[in-house]
């Protein structure tokens, strides 16, 4: 089989060969086909005859060689396999042969070892036998001393209780004979003081209660004289509405009023150090304005900022007004209105001259009008307040606008205070914030040393983890031998029957 390949290679490369020559012959010169082929063919077929020939002479020889290697190859295996059957059974023998030496020698052992260990058991057994019938002997003795200790104490407890109830119930007759006189002295000095006090009583009653009828009659009689008195003053009030006229026509008087009325609104809408009265808004001036309000966010080099507020009442001509509305005369009331503004326009002329001094004012003052028809009045004049804000610097207000103003002011004074503490919370916001920094930092410090104990706890868990497998297959010793052995003390075991008369000396204790 190994030389068929190369035949039929050599075969192949010749028949190409062959192949390419007719084909560059063929090419090379113009001849008939069929003449041209023929030797070619006659040239395959011998070739073809010859490589069967070599073929069958080599399938002849392989058949040869190859039988002749199998019959070695069966040979060798056979010799092979017949010096591994001795080789297993020399080595199965020498193994039997050790087994049973080591079997006999381990029986051997086996057998001494057994009755090693049956002597150490019978002195074990012996030994055991031994200590528990000491210790039967000990617990007995020691059981009979303790019934016979315990009956005494319980004799003497029982003669210590009877003495102890007896004394209880001598004492406890005692108390009761001393409480019944208590009780009865107690009960007769109440009733004593009871009468006492239902004497004292009766008698302020008595006395409370014709007081008060005395002062409701007097009450009464002082509130008819007044109802009196009210009915007269009724019939002179249409005198005091012209005493108050004549009063109003007054100049100085319908100042003081103006302030007056100025001056509660003020009080009640600002704080007292918010406003101030006569004040001096140019230092050196000697010009006073009746009222200022004292405006937040002063300099402290320069003092305070003021808005001056100054009250103007021209009775004369708005009288002129009311008197020419209810005549009907319109020339006459063109006539008051003129002139209610030309009175307006110079008390404004006035404020502005005297009271508007920047910085250390504001650059407008407010002229308060104490009338609110009056105000009405001069807000119907066209183009008279923004004639007068705009080229006086002189805001008009009546009661009503002037107490909204003031509302408007207060929330603007709180609206800074709340904005000037909103910076102070800042800043505190700012410092704490550092501060937690810091404490972030610590609290990162922390948890690093408790994670690093935690780690150490883990680490100490999987070591004793570790030990208590080591020692699972050590046979544990006694407490009390294990005590003697590390150096520890045992706990002290304390009798459940001693306890019982110490409980019965707590009870007696607590009767006593």
């Amino acid at each position: 089989m190994i030389l068929e390949i190369p035949t039929i290679l050599l075969g192949a490369i010749l028949a190409i060969q062959v192949a390419f020559a007719i084909v560059w012959i063929l090419t090379r010169r113009k001849v008939n086909p069929e003449e041209a082929a023929r030797p070619v063919v006659e040239e395959l077929r011998s070739a073809e005859r010859r490589s069967e020939e070599a073929l069958e002479r080599e399938l002849a020889k392989g058949r040869v060689d190859g039988s002749r290697q199998s019959r070695e190859l069966r040979e060798e295996v056979g010799q092979r396999i017949d010096a591994l059957r001795d080789a297993t059974d020399k080595s199965a023998r020498d193994m039997r042969t050790e087994v049973s030496e080591q079997l006999e020698k381990f029986r051997t052992s086996l057998s001494e070892m057994s009755q090693t260990q049956e002597k150490r058991l019978e002195k074990v057994r012996e030994t055991l036998d031994l200590k528990v019938k000491e210790l039967q002997e000990s617990n007995e003795q020691k059981f009979d001393a303790m019934r016979m200790g315990t009956g005494e104490q319980l004799e003497k407890f029982r003669t210590n209780l009877s003495e102890i109830s007896q004394s209880q119930d001598k004492r406890l007759e005692k108390v009761r004979e001393t409480l019944d006189v208590k009780v009865k002295e107690l009960q007769e000095s109440n009733a004593q003081k009871l009468d006492e006090m239902r004497k004292t009583v009766d008698e302020k009653l008595h006395g409370a209660l014709e007081k008060r009828l005395g002062e409701s009659f007097k009450q009464v009689s002082e509130r008819l004289e007044v109802v009196h008195k009210g009915l007269g003053e009724m019939q002179s009030l249409a005198n005091g509405v012209g005493d108050l006229k004549r009063l109003m026509s007054n100049v100085k008087t319908r100042g003081t009023w103006g302030e007056m009325q100025l001056g509660s609104l003020l009080e009640n809408f600002l704080a007292p150090d918010q406003f101030a009265s006569n004040v001096e808004t140019l230092p050196g001036s000697g010009e006073r304005v009746e009222f200022a309000i004292q405006l937040p966010g002063q300099d402290s080099h320069r003092g305070p900022v003021w808005l001056p507020v100054d009250a103007k009442f021209p009775q004369e001509d708005y009288q002129r007004l009311l008197e020419a509305e209810e005549s009907g005369d319109a020339l006459a009331l063109e006539q008051a209105r003129r002139g209610l503004e030309r009175a307006v326009r110079i008390s404004a002329k006035d404020i502005a001259r005297k009271y508007v001094n920047p910085p250390h004012t504001t650059d407008f003052a407010i002229l308060f009008v104490p009338v609110e028809s009056l105000y009405a009045e001069l807000l119907r004049r066209p183009g008279l307040a923004n004639s007068i804000q705009q080229e006086l610097k002189v805001t008009l207000s009546g009661p009503t606008t002037f107490s909204a103003l003031l509302n408007s002011l207060q929330m603007g004074f709180r609206t800074l205070a709340i904005q000037k503490r909103t910076s102070e919370v800042w800043e505190v916001l700012g410092a704490v914030k550092s501060e937690f920094h810091k404490f972030g930092g610590v609290l990162d410090k922390v948890q690093k040393k408790l994670h690093e104990a935690n780690n150490v706890m883990e680490d100490a868990k999987k070591r004793s983890r570790v030990m208590q497998r080591k020692l699972k297959d050590v046979e544990a010793l006694p407490e009390r031998r294990a005590g003697e052995l590390l150096g520890v003390e045992e706990p002290a075991v304390v009798d459940a029957e001693p306890e019982a008369p110490k409980k019965e000396r707590a009870v007696a204790g607590t009767l006593w």
